[in-house]
């Protein structure tokens, strides 16, 4: 589904992601792990068109996107999760939904998607009429993954999701991520806690100072003495 291969890309003058190369098949959820800064943002900013890359190649279902607008690459069913949720916290929980209904087929569904939304997070379909701002963090990062869901997407990016968040909630949203990839749904998942991630992940690849270090199948990351000491404590 995905390839990325030799991607290097920054901000301007200033290098932060040096020949990196990963893919994601269908269905499949890989781990894009590393500590704050070593440039797992600017890798998901390079596959989303959020910035241009200095070189290299993102292909997407066999085609090159590299050179696409982020809202080409967002129609063909790269949607993310972004990092910190950026909800619209002055509208109602509903509201932020709908906005994930981006155009006129989505639309068509989005009474059918919500359904499937409220199922997985209940507490969305009691807070509906609620301001976003109002709730918690953990219901804050539902609403977020809810309205990246209803875009249906082929490949969910879920960008730090358990960032100041509790455990338990953390788990829930990788749950839904495990449901997603079940229906041949893929997501690049995209965290610091490499414990969590690890757990749910088909794969992962560990970024250290803007490239790509190790990777495996969890199972091997889990077992590797650096993965082990710089990032599991053991």
């Amino acid at each position: 589904m995905l390839k990325v291969s030799g991607l290097n890309a920054g901000y301007g003058s200033v290098k932060i992601i040096w020949d990196e190369s990963f893919e994601i098949n269908d269905g499949e959820i890989v781990a894009i792990l590393g500590s704050n800064g070593a440039g797992k943002t600017t890798t998901v900013r390079a596959v989303t068109g959020m910035i241009k890359p200095q070189s290299g190649s993102v292909m997407f279902n066999g085609e090159e996107i590299c050179r696409h607008t982020s809202r080409q690459i967002l129609d063909k069913g790269i949607i993310q999760v972004p990092e910190g949720r950026q909800l619209f916290t002055g509208m109602t929980v509903l509201e932020n939904l709908e906005m994930g209904a981006f155009n006129k087929e989505l639309k068509g569904h989005f009474a059918d998607n919500l359904k499937k939304c409220y199922a997985w997070f209940p507490k969305l379909e009691e807070r509906a009429k609620q301001t976003a701002g109002t709730l918690s963090g953990g219901e804050q990062q539902m609403v977020a993954v809810a309205r990246a869901l209803v875009g249906e997407p082929k490949l969910l990016i879920l960008d730090e999701p358990s960032l100041g968040l509790a455990p338990n909630i953390v788990d829930e949203i990788l749950g839904v991520a495990k449901d997603l990839a079940e229906t041949g749904v893929s997501v690049m998942l995209v965290e610091q806690d490499i414990t969590k991630a690890l757990a749910v992940a088909d794969r992962g690849y560990v970024i250290e100072n803007g490239k790509i270090t190790l990777n495996g199948t969890s199972a091997e990351l889990q077992g590797n003495e650096h993965v082990k000491k710089a990032y599991l404590g053991i």
